[in-house]
């Protein structure tokens, strides 16, 4: 017998959960968003992947779709954001991805930065699931804690070049430097910000700046979003353009790299604010724990600090603080990316240059 269409969905939005890295609750707000999303027809042919990148002779063993049929399928799937599809780098055949929530269709639903009716509702319903996840997390707040600290950091922050140290053990390392990383690249989108965009449409502008094409796609990753009109190709001299007004702007160049390995290409750069961007608005919401790769700590030079408390003001982990008549930095929350540096008058703030570590901070305890 046949699945009804309740089990179809159940058993297709499972199996995007499980694609992805963030936990969510497959109830009714994920299904709503998903039926925003894709048809029936669609929903039948994601619950193939018993695994998250499957590829096309794969999907052909998997699927009792024809070849000119399930063509069509992975088309549709793409231009909607569902899947992502990109070559194998050691044999070139097609590997497909599918995309979990968070990050994944977030992101794709955003980065053209579409305004109808289907976008608005999905931002609200994006809204919706991230107080799910802030509920359950809050719920099981211990459990919670133990488990995310077994899963890899999701960015490694890359710090302002401008703001590093060159003598000695603070030389920085080429892979560190943001011009470097934009160099290895030929292709280069640029995209909207989702997250930006999704507050926008759930009306909460963003606080710290007024760009909205400041994401950055790498690599194949910017060939496919070229492709399906996701982002558009620029070229290396603009995208040090838009990373230099973010630094100026006090937004955080993350690196994403493929699979999350550092030892592996970065796929992708955002530059992130307090106010909207995923990641830090799934930490102060109570969701997720702020998690991160970081080679540089910040530190200040009390002779020359007049305790204007400009770092204060701007540093996105709230890891400054003024106590009695003295700039404090919370090592434990520094995520090393001198934007406190690169904005102070009196030249008091400088980056160090550490052994590689993770920066994990647990999730804010809050009330729903």
């Amino acid at each position: 017998m046949a699945p009804k269409r309740d089990e179809l969905w159940q058993q297709a939005a499972q199996t995007i959960v499980n694609a992805g890295m963030v936990p969510v609750v497959v109830g009714d707000t994920l299904l709503e968003l998903l039926q925003t999303i894709i048809t029936d027809e669609q929903t039948a042919f994601v619950s193939v992947f018993d695994k998250p990148s499957l590829n096309i002779d794969q999907l052909r063993e998997k699927s009792d779709l024809g070849d000119l049929q399930l063509e069509e399928m992975l088309e549709s799937l793409m231009r909607e954001g569902v899947i992502v599809g990109i070559p194998s780098k050691r044999t070139g055949i097609m590997v497909y991805r599918l995309l979990g929530p968070f990050p994944g269709l977030f992101e794709y639903t955003n980065l053209r930065g579409e305004t109808g009716p289907k976008q608005k509702k999905l931002a609200q319903l994006f809204e919706n699931l991230f107080d799910e996840m802030r509920d359950l997390t809050q719920e099981n707040y211990e459990l919670f804690v133990e488990t995310a600290k077994q899963f890899p950091p999701v960015v490694r922050i890359i710090p302002i070049e401008e703001e590093i140290a060159e003598e000695g053990m603070d030389k920085i390392m080429p892979f560190e430097e943001v011009s470097n990383i934009v160099d290895k690249f030929d292709e280069i989108a640029l995209a909207h910000c989702y997250c930006r965009h999704s507050k926008d449409l759930v009306d909460e502008p963003c606080q710290t700046t007024d760009e909205r094409l400041n994401c950055l796609l790498l690599g194949k990753s910017a060939r496919f979003a070229a492709d399906y009109d996701f982002g558009k190709l620029i070229s290396k001299e603009e995208a040090r353009q838009v990373l230099a007004k973010a630094a100026d702007e006090g937004l955080v160049h993350k690196a994403f790299h493929i699979h999350l390995n550092t030892d592996l290409d970065e796929e992708a750069i955002c530059n992130c604010c307090k106010c909207c961007c995923g990641p830090f608005q799934m930490y102060y919401r109570g969701a997720a724990a702020y998690h991160c790769h970081s080679n540089y700590l910040a530190v200040v030079n009390e002779d020359a600090c007049t305790l204007c408390e400009t770092c204060v003001e701007m540093c996105p982990m709230e890891t400054i603080e003024l106590i009695d008549d003295t700039i404090v930095i919370h090592e434990e929350k520094c995520i090393g990316f001198g934007v406190c540096a690169h904005h102070c008058a009196d030249e008091a703030m400088d980056l160090k240059r550490i052994e590689a570590r993770t920066v994990f901070i647990p999730p804010r305890r809050v009330s729903a």
